[in-house]
């Protein structure tokens, strides 16, 4: 099969190449990144050999239409987007122009091209908007659009033209929903990567002041498995949420990270809200669990505990990036 990965060199995308190129050998991967800031080129030298790593952007029309006629590409599978809440914040028009845009330009590309055996688009639970913090409420696939930040919004409208091309052109598209992913090769301003390296360099660790505020957590090699199953199934048309049932707060988050790294509590700082800020997300998986029968094999502590030895071991790969970009806590203050 000839596979055509979007967003390839960026957190999930890249795990998901590792993951593909270790489990289906005999397929080609056509991995395409723009290299903006958080994708990272040196994300697939472990599987460099196995891949076609091309340099391009998903709003460029012909160059989507070339990838797909030159390698007679049978399946994409759209992770490319802006993802960091705080700098939509500051810059909506870029979220919106690659996540909004930039998919429909390349659902174009495939509606010119034909032959698509299937066009899977990886979104998030945050399209559906937030939760109170005191009830037992989730999110099902049937669950109405809600997003609260341009972030969100520009998933939203993502999700919406990808199955605007499957009803009015007949592209066989398939979506998934995910949870809040962590694991190696994460952007290190992210919670997870930033509290971990924070604490093993012995800097503070910077905490929303609604510490309380809670999120869903699937290692992202979970999130790979399940992709693989619904890329596997003949269920044309579907979403599916992804989520693994485990809510952490963000001090949790912070507790465990101390934890783990022998650090002290005095780390923990707070920090002014930015706008917006979700307060809870829970997905019902429950669909994708009966249909395709994935389940969650990473426990919440395990993987953590594997992310933050990851980390420490590879202070070559993080310390560059540290000061590309705004870390999470003051990038809409800027």
């Amino acid at each position: 099969m000839q596979i055509l990965v979007t967003g390839a060199a960026g957190f999930i995308g890249s795990n998901f190449v590792h993951y593909w190129v270790e489990r289906h050998p005999d397929d080609h991967v056509v991995a395409l990144d723009l290299l903006t800031y958080a994708g990272n080129r040196a994300n697939l030298d472990d599987v460099e050999q196995g891949i076609d790593f091309v340099e391009g952007d998903i709003g460029d029309l012909e160059l989507g239409r070339r990838l797909l006629e030159q390698y007679d590409v049978d399946v994409v599978v759209n992770f490319a987007a802006e993802s960091h809440n705080s700098l939509a914040v500051v810059d909506p028009r870029r979220f919106f122009h690659t996540n909004v845009i930039g998919t429909q330009t390349l659902l174009e590309a495939a509606r010119d091209v034909g032959g698509l055996k299937r066009f899977h688009h990886v979104s998030t639970c945050e399209v559906y908007g937030d939760l109170p913090l005191d009830s037992d409420e989730m999110f099902g696939e049937e669950s109405p659009y809600r997003p609260r930040t341009p972030y969100n919004a520009s998933k939203a409208g993502a999700d919406h033209a990808v199955r605007a091309y499957h009803e009015t052109f007949g592209i066989p598209i398939s979506i998934t929903n995910c949870s809040n992913n962590y694991g190696p090769y994460q952007f290190p301003e992210k919670v997870i990567p930033l509290f971990v390296t924070n604490a093993l360099d012995d800097q503070p660790l910077p905490m929303y002041a609604s510490t309380e505020n809670k999120r869903e957590w699937l290692h992202v090699r979970d999130h790979c498995r399940a992709i693989e199953l619904v890329l596997e199934s003949d269920r044309v048309g579907e979403t599916y949420n992804v989520g693994s049932g485990v809510e952490a707060s963000i001090e949790e988050i912070a507790d465990l990270v101390l934890e783990l790294t022998d650090k002290p509590e005095s780390l923990k700082t707070i920090v002014p809200d930015r706008p917006g800020h979700d307060r809870r997300y829970l997905l019902d998986s429950s669909k994708l669990r009966s249909e395709l029968g994935w389940e969650p094999e990473i426990a919440w502590e395990e993987g953590l505990r594997e992310t933050v030895g990851w980390y420490a071991a590879r202070r070559d790969w993080w310390e560059p990036l540290k000061e590309l970009a705004p870390v999470e806590e003051t990038a809409w203050q800027r």
